[in-house]
């Protein structure tokens, strides 16, 4: 017998598969396989009980889990939620006022987020993802130029390329034919460590525009660690909320 259940964990959604066996009598086990977090169990079991299995196993599960395997719960913007900046999870706290629009303060590593009395529920989710976005925009706008600045001197110097913030949702970077730099205002939400990279991929390719290997040796060559912080961005974009 087998049947499809989840649980949230802080802002994961963990999506396990149960098998009820009758040769099973007491114990509950749960493993992860190709396809997916799996969860085998006695036929008398409650759903009740197998979930609270499943959340004391959460940090487990998210420790040994890769790919696609746990989906991000979306996020209902509500106080207590988290946010990523620069690789840490900000709270938010939701105060309902007379403003016009929703409006968002970053103060003491807090969002603090002011929603407008008279907004229609139905607008309410889409109305504060923008305000957020557009909170981000800001910050990668400021942030980002200034950290190819510093990093541009390790590459040999020149004039600084022109820096642009966009909605790249499939990519973190790229690097214009005339030499623009264009990143992800998602960028912001990495680690320190994993910005920097991103920065360095992309001005490598002011030197060199492919991914040849005297590209990476580049790469390497400046970020000593390139192949370690590739594999923790790729896993960090998994993650991302927005």
């Amino acid at each position: 017998m087998m049947e499809r259940d989840s649980i949230r964990f802080g802002d994961t959604t963990i999506e396990y598969q149960v098998r009820r066996s009758e040769r099973r009598k007491k114990t509950v086990h749960v493993t992860i396989d190709g396809g997916g977090v799996q969860v085998a169990a006695p036929m008398d079991t409650p759903a009740g009980d197998l979930q609270t299995l499943v959340r004391h196993r959460a940090p487990w599960i998210l420790n040994h889990a890769t790919g696609g395997l746990l989906a991000v719960a979306p996020k209902r913007f509500v106080s207590g939620e988290t946010l990523p900046y620069l690789g840490r999870n900000v709270r938010m706290a939701f105060e309902t006022t007379d403003v016009r629009k929703p409006e968002v303060r970053f103060d003491h590593w807090r969002f603090n987020i002011k929603v407008p009395k008279e907004l229609p529920e139905e607008q309410r989710y889409e109305r504060i993802r923008k305000a957020i976005i557009a909170w981000y925009r800001v910050r990668a706008a400021a942030r980002l130029p200034a950290s190819v600045k510093q990093w541009l001197p390790r590459f040999g110097g020149g004039e600084p390329p022109g820096v642009l913030i966009r909605d790249q949702r499939q990519r973190w970077g790229s690097c214009a034919p005339d030499g623009t730099l264009r990143f992800n205002w998602r960028v912001v939400m990495l680690e320190p460590a994993l910005v920097d990279y991103v920065i360095v991929h992309e001005l490598a390719h002011l030197t060199i525009r492919n991914h040849s290997d005297d590209y990476w040796k580049l790469v390497v060559r400046i970020v000593p660690d390139a192949q370690e912080r590739r594999r923790r961005l790729t896993e960090a974009g998994r993650d991302l909320p927005l």
